[in-house]
């Protein structure tokens, strides 16, 4: 049985990981509840020029018409204070969650708790019931703070992963850049994925 990933959006740079993670996960067959903050939606303007809309039926119709997975049913869409969500509750958590990109304001309120939205409860719940939780976090460079946290979540048991793509591949444009990343993502989560070709292939 394929598994269900919740994915978040928020508002760090990188949001083409985001959208092509999502991409990837609808492909192979993983259901999907997508989360996103309010500056999640800004990112997705100024660096995709895609309108993610604030209502969450809205924002699904959107990402359904630019992906057209084969699946629509896979994916479904929560807003921030939508605590009826499977993911607000340790009795349905979903098998991984990913962030990304991850804000360092996530990331600090993941590292200390705090459930204020949804993306942090659900966060909150996938660590207490023992799932994977994947953070994604685009910045640089990192304070003591951002280290600290990182040390915080990855002795919690969440998975630090920076977006930071190799280039032994020899990429020959940004999307062999991005598929790098989505590919180490995945292979977090054990999804099968053909982006790239590993190392002494």
């Amino acid at each position: 049985m394929s598994q269900t990933v919740c994915l978040a959006l928020t508002g760090a740079s990188g949001m083409p990981y985001g959208l092509r993670l999502l991409d990837c996960l609808l492909a192979a067959g993983c259901r999907v509840q997508l989360l996103y903050s309010p500056a999640a939606q800004v990112v997705a303007r100024q660096e995709l020029d895609f309108e993610l809309p604030s209502r969450p039926a809205e924002a699904r119709a959107a990402l359904l018409a630019r992906l057209q997975p084969a699946d629509p049913e896979l994916l479904a869409v929560y807003g921030r204070e939508e605590w009826f969500a499977p993911v607000a509750s340790g009795s349905n958590p979903p098998d991984a969650m990913v962030v990304c990109p991850c804000s360092m304001g996530t990331l600090a309120a993941i590292a200390q708790g705090l459930a204020a939205n949804l993306i942090g409860r659900a966060a909150d719940v996938v660590l207490k019931e023992g799932r994977k939780l994947v953070l994604v976090p685009r910045e640089t460079p990192f304070s003591a703070i951002h280290l600290e946290n990182m040390l915080r979540l990855s002795r919690a048991g969440a998975v630090i992963l920076p977006p930071s793509p190799g280039f032994y591949h020899h990429p020959q444009q940004v999307q062999d850049l991005v598929d790098f990343v989505v590919a180490r993502i995945l292979d977090q989560l054990a999804v099968p994925h053909a982006l790239m070709a590993r190392w002494g292939e």
